[in-house]
């Protein structure tokens, strides 16, 4: 599943090529991709007609644009396969399109239409796997940037210049938990997936098995700081692709896996001290670490019964 910096990457591109435009047309060729949206696909493609896109946003693996002037906002989640393409109108149709939205032409201050990059474009909403959707929600009343009211759960993710350190410290201290479920929490932290967390938990030299409540306020804060360094090196290549499935809005792949330190580099030796990298299964995924690096927690022994 797409994480923080693949869906950043993804936002950027809407922010630069869909912001701004106006929706002239919606063609929904499967329910499924609409399946949040409660009223119905006639209803999201009838109230989107003539809707003009606001700045694009993210918060964790979420993205939103408002619509200008109607106090809702179309919310996109990716899922497992789902793309988010801006495509010429004459391309031909992937196997797997969804939801195709048309825009009606950019106009000049003398009100004709431009040849513009943009014109002549459509926004496509890609879906093999069907696990991803759009939806149109009301806002969170007061919320600047038009946070649909149906993720007003999900946390702030440590990219954002609003997330709270002591705040998720004493969150992470009063969890029983282990400290890889906790970056998984996507109400404790958001945008943190399976790969960034075994990434930044090697390069903070933690087990993924640590009870939070054992972690200390600076080894938390190490432990954001390597969460975001992460991050921001899978952003500077445009996000982790392992497969075709995860690509930017113009089609093309992150290259962040060649980067990897952990995840995927079972049998592989460690970077920093040679032992071979283990994995390990891990609530219906994988957990990769260093066993020398990352030591697992000492096992308390239960007392005995009598």
């Amino acid at each position: 599943m797409p994480e923080l910096p693949e869906v950043e990457v993804v936002r950027r591109g809407l922010q630069r090529w869909v912001s701004g435009r106006t929706v002239a047309s919606v063609e929904i060729r499967h329910a499924r991709a609409v399946r949040r949206h409660l009223a119905g696909a006639a209803d999201f493609a009838d109230r989107m007609v003539g809707g003009t896109f606001g700045p694009a946003h993210r918060r964790g693996k979420y993205l939103w644009l408002p619509v200008v002037g109607t106090g809702t906002s179309v919310l996109a989640h990716l899922g497992m396969s789902g793309q988010l393409l801006l495509q010429p109108a004459d391309a031909p149709d992937e196997p797997h399109l969804r939801i195709r939205f048309r825009f009606a032409a950019a106009a000049t201050a003398a009100g004709t239409p431009t040849a513009g990059t943009a014109n002549g474009t459509e926004l496509r909403f890609v879906d093999q796997r069907t696990f991803g959707g759009l939806s149109l929600h009301p806002q969170l009343p007061g919320d600047p940037d038009g946070l649909p009211d149906a993720i007003a759960h999900i946390a702030r993710d440590p990219l954002d210049p609003a997330f709270d350190e002591a705040a998720f410290h004493a969150a992470l201290r009063r969890r029983r938990t282990t400290v890889k479920r906790a970056l998984l929490d996507q109400s404790l932290i958001s945008g943190v997936g399976n790969i960034y967390a075994d990434e930044a938990l090697w390069r903070a030299k933690l087990h993924y098995d640590r009870p939070t409540a054992t972690v200390t306020r600076p080894r938390s804060a190490e432990l954001l700081g390597h969460v975001r360094d992460v991050m921001n090196a899978a952003l500077a290549v445009g996000g982790t692709s392992f497969d075709s499935l995860y690509v930017n809005v113009n089609g093309e792949s992150g290259y962040f896996d060649r980067s990897l330190d952990a995840y995927g580099r079972e049998e592989e030796p460690c970077r920093r001290c040679g032992t071979p990298i283990r994995r390990r299964p891990w609530m219906n995924r994988s957990s990769y670490y260093c066993p020398r690096c990352q030591r697992p927690p000492a096992r308390r022994a239960l007392p005995r019964r009598g």
